[in-house]
């Protein structure tokens, strides 16, 4: 079965790896709608955990043209891309793009999210060093 996901080890701090995604997310092409700061979240509910952000970003035209396709691809968007810190390290992980078209057969969303995907990986790949 193949991943739904990527996770990569960062070679930067935490804080770091967050700005170099969202500095590389805009680069690409892709906006940051928003960036969530989940262990800030549930420390303010009790719940204390390491580090963990998750970055939402989104390109327009793609967006757009996946849309046409099946507007039920909404529940998957926009892209989210994870930082945390785990035993001292900070990871990046993301949903692969390819694998939202198997959630809809017959769409032809494959060329799309296989476009999307090599932008994503390159984010990943570009923040991480």
């Amino acid at each position: 079965m193949k991943s739904f996901e990527t996770t990569v080890v960062s070679s930067k701090s935490f804080d770091d790896t967050v700005k170099a995604i969202e500095q590389k997310s805009a680069e690409k092409g892709f906006r940051v709608l928003h960036t969530h700061d989940v262990a800030a979240t549930l420390a303010e509910k009790g719940f204390p955990r390491e580090p963990l952000k998750i970055i939402e970003v989104c390109n327009a035209r793609y967006a757009s043209e996946v849309l046409k396709k099946d507007v039920k691809v909404a529940l998957m968007l926009p892209c989210p891309i994870s930082v945390y810190t785990q035993a001292g390290k900070t990871f990046i992980s993301a949903m692969l793009p390819s694998r939202i078209a198997d959630f809809f057969p017959g769409a032809g969303m494959e060329p799309i999210a296989n476009e999307v995907e090599k932008v994503i990986l390159a984010i990943i790949n570009e923040a991480r060093k």
